[in-house]
């Protein structure tokens, strides 16, 4: 055991981490249980699913912190190729949601869905905690072992749970509001908290444990974490008040066809992410048919509805030039820290932290900014919102390149600059993210709502293997991360990123006039006469996420 003296900032940093844990922990199995229908002016149910998600995300993001460095450290794949496999390995959970999503609206409903991708994602997160060759150094005789296969087996499990689960809880947080009602916008700011709390939490922990103690002790505490959030969504299932079933009565062998699906679709996510080309083929074939289907959806749709799907598609097309440089965080920059910032002995892991504590401490800030700016009439629409997250996410990485070459390439880049690219990466994110994810529920047709956010996240899947092979090119030609060459494309992206941004800025009036905001009304089919979307104007509440404006 260490001694109080001897402990370092990573030490004080995982303490306080676990402190915070056990107090969201004990929070969340009060509110599950809680009698009352109301926390703070919101249903209870937001804050199930607030609790649930927030497990998630710490089970995602604290695997996600150490997987690149398990890869070049553990199974000596070397950086490009590491890079190549984590941004397939984040696409593939983001272009999964698109069936988990379209099975759910169908038939299985969000709530059943949730529930299935949870208990795949634990499954999975648990699978990562066993390792294969200790003590091996020969590349070749590593990635030989059979072990290699249980992690790819880990991986899509996790790819496949987040399908069924990621798309579907954003969606029931909407069905807990009426279109008009006020507390839309902040409801999904206390959502995007907890995905942030867990996503900062799981970071700091699991990447401790992990590059400290051992791998297998990071991956299984994501794992436990995962165990955990479905034990607060099943308590709390009441909560919801009949959100998120299925849209028809559904007996149990379909119910059991449409799980037997879900459990088929592992064994092609295994295959497809030891094979990266192939789902730059399958990103490319899919997208080219999803956004088919979209189109032939929309063209169904009278004039004012069929604009907004157009508006829809303004927005999700910039998601692969967003993540795409934001995704460096999990990959290439994190090998940069590893390898060239001068860290103080911090794990490397524990940086990704930075972008999720960010956000909690930034969200409130942007949330009243953009109500003290609406008050006014002066807050940007949500095209222009995204054009200035852009620009920020470009700044972000011209900074960095700045600082790195101001105190000479062959020295040590200051840590500072970490903590800088991260802040401007954070308010563009604040700028696109959170009102994306609005926007996705409020402008799409009740029928297409979950397919509608399994688009958004499809999109995302596309940036996140753009991530991944703008990562294998600072690999160079060898594969080992090259300092002069990293920041030479660092560089480029972020000047072509500033001026996509431009563009955006100068169109975002007119794609405003497609989201026709001002007759947007509450779309209740047929079967939500039950009261799906029941619920009258609720108050507004002051810290609201931005509005879709």
């Amino acid at each position: 055991m260490k001694g109080m003296a001897s402990w370092n900032e990573g030490d004080w940093i995982a303490a306080i981490g676990a402190v915070a844990l056990f107090a969201l922990l004990a929070a969340g199995g009060i509110i599950a249980a809680r009698k009352s229908e109301e926390v703070v002016g919101h249903p209870r149910g937001l804050f199930v699913l607030f609790y649930a998600e927030m497990w998630e995300r710490f089970s995602y993001y604290g695997m996600r912190a150490l997987l690149i460095l398990y890869l070049t450290k553990f199974w000596l794949f070397d950086d490009g190729k590491s890079s190549l496999i984590y941004g397939s390995y984040t696409s593939l959970v983001y272009i999964t949601p698109v069936l988990g999503g379209y099975i759910a609206d169908r038939w299985l409903g969000q709530r059943k869905a949730v529930l299935f991708g949870g208990i795949v994602l634990a499954l999975g997160h648990l699978f990562m905690a066993y390792e294969g060759m200790k003590g091996v150094t020969d590349p070749l005789v590593k990635q030989a072992d059979p072990a290699i296969n249980v992690f790819w087996l880990a991986l899509s499990l996790i790819i496949v749970g987040s399908g069924f689960l990621k798309a579907n809880i954003s969606v029931i947080v909407g069905q807990l509001y009426a279109m008009k009602d006020n507390r839309r916008d902040s409801a999904y700011t206390i959502f995007y908290m907890g995905v942030n709390s867990g996503a900062a939490l799981g970071t700091i922990l699991v990447g401790y444990l992990g590059e400290t103690i051992g791998w297998s002790w990071g991956f299984g505490l994501a794992g436990i974490g995962m165990v955990l959030g479905l034990i607060i969504f099943v308590v709390g299932k009441a909560s919801l008040k009949g959100k998120g079933e299925p849209p028809a009565p559904l007996d149990r062998r379909h119910e059991t066809m449409l799980y037997a699906v879900g459990a088929a679709s592992v064994a092609v996510i295994w295959a497809l992410i030891q094979y990266q080309s192939v789902i730059q083929v399958l990103l490319i074939v899919t997208g080219v048919a999803l956004l088919g289907f979209v189109l032939y959806e929309a063209w169904k749709l009278p004039k004012e509805p069929r604009e907004r799907i157009f508006a829809i598609l303004f927005l999700i097309a910039l998601n692969p030039i967003f993540w795409g440089l934001f995704e460096q965080a999990g990959g290439s920059l994190s090998l940069y820290t590893e390898k060239f910032v001068d860290r103080g002995g911090v794990p490397t892991s524990l940086f990704q932290s930075i972008n999720p504590i960010y956000i909690v401490l930034l969200g409130p800030v942007f949330a009243g900014l953009w109500t003290w700016l609406g008050k006014r009439g002066l807050e940007p629409s949500a095209p222009a919102k995204f054009g200035l997250g852009l620009v920020q996410v470009g700044l972000g990485f011209l900074v960095f390149v700045w600082g790195a070459r101001a105190v000479g390439v062959a020295a040590m880049t200051p840590v500072l600059f970490v903590f800088l690219i991260y802040l401007l990466h954070t308010t563009g994110e604040l700028c696109l993210s959170p009102v994306g994810l609005s926007a996705m529920t409020r402008l799409a047709p009740l029928h297409l709502g979950s397919l509608i956010m399994g688009a958004w996240f499809y999109m995302t899947a596309v940036g996140n293997f753009v991530a991944g092979k703008i990562g294998e090119a600072t690999g160079g030609e060898g594969g080992e991360m090259s300092k002069d060459l990293t920041l030479a494309i660092y560089s480029k992206i972020g000047w072509i990123t500033i001026g996509v941004a431009v563009v955006v800025l100068l169109v975002s009036p007119y794609v405003k006039r497609w989201m026709h905001l001002d007759t947007l009304a509450d779309r209740v089919s047929p079967g939500d006469q039950a009261g799906v979307y029941g619920g009258g104007e609720g108050e507004n509440v002051e810290g609201a996420l931005p509005q879709v404006s």
